[in-house]
């Protein structure tokens, strides 16, 4: 595995690779990696000739400056994991490589941005936009692999490469998961002891959702899952929404999605570590 810094470096490797006619598939991630990320990479391993992974915590989508500073960097451990994975190319550059000037686009997002996320994070997504088009433009992947964890964030990014036109594949991938059904996520590394043995519930009270919903209204199936986790001492929900799959627009009634199955989208503090999870419910 070779580790490139440069953005220069990268596209002149990338080009090498294009040039022998192999397919290149990209793995964006902000390090801290664990077997989620790398179920990213096998899938992009299985469906292309060569895989670029890049680590970098972007600054652009921070909206909370303690959140950025308490962001967990683990670069050694992360190579160590992507040479075992059979990565060709890992991109690690700095700041200052990827932002050489201040990037001040701002992206139309649209409706999927406007929701959810969006307002609870001013600018997120348009951050999340910026660096990855920035990735899209320096790897020209022919597919791009993400974690269905961050549902929101993939149909921003799909909005984004509509915007930017970008000819690649974005390929979203099942979320992974713990034996006791916490979604796996960087930020779980900062729970305590004690908040650890809670956060499962999140994931529990999802799948309970489900069962529930085959009976029950939209909106009571909605409250289920707010009120039991609110019950539940060290947990806090921020937001539950159930939503059209594409629009991310919540929906009123189960028969109103026309993007397929309903998806259900929490975001719940674990004391003070802010987690996420979604589900499927399939009528």
């Amino acid at each position: 595995m070779e580790i490139i810094r440069s953005v220069s470096e990268l596209k002149e490797k990338v080009a090498h690779l294009k040039a022998d006619g192999r397919t290149v598939g990209l793995v964006p991630t902000m390090g801290a990696l664990h077997a989620g990320h790398i179920s990213l990479v096998d899938r992009a391993r299985r469906e292309n000739d060569a895989v670029v992974v890049s680590v970098f915590v972007n600054p652009t989508q921070f909206n909370n400056a303690k959140d950025l500073q308490t962001y967990p960097r683990t670069e050694e451990a992360d190579c160590a994991l992507l040479r075992e994975a059979g990565v060709d190319i890992a991109f690690i550059p700095t700041v200052e490589e990827m932002y050489p000037t201040e990037d001040t686009r701002v992206f139309d997002l649209g409706e999927v941005a406007a929701v959810m996320e969006g307002p609870m994070r001013p600018g997120h997504f348009n951050g999340v936009a910026q660096v990855v088009s920035k990735l899209f433009s320096f790897v020209s992947p022919d597919r791009a692999y993400f974690g269905e964890k961050d549902f929101q964030q993939i149909a921003v990014i799909r909005r984004m490469v509509e915007l930017e036109k970008f000819p690649v594949e974005i390929v979203d991938c099942p979320i992974k998961r713990e034996d006791d059904g916490l979604a796996m996520s960087s930020r779980n590394v900062r729970l305590t002891p004690e908040n650890r043995a809670v956060a499962p519930l999140i994931y529990k009270t999802l799948k309970k959702s489900v069962e529930w919903a085959r009976d029950h209204s939209l909106e009571d199936t909605r409250r289920l899952v707010v009120d039991e986790l609110n019950a539940c001492p060290g947990l806090e929900v921020e937001y539950y929404e159930i939503v059209d799959p594409l629009t991310m627009q919540p929906l009123a009634e189960w028969s109103t999605p026309h993007n397929g199955c309903a998806r259900g989208c929490v975001t719940c503090y674990c004391g003070d570590v802010r987690l996420i999870d979604n589900i499927k419910y399939e009528r």
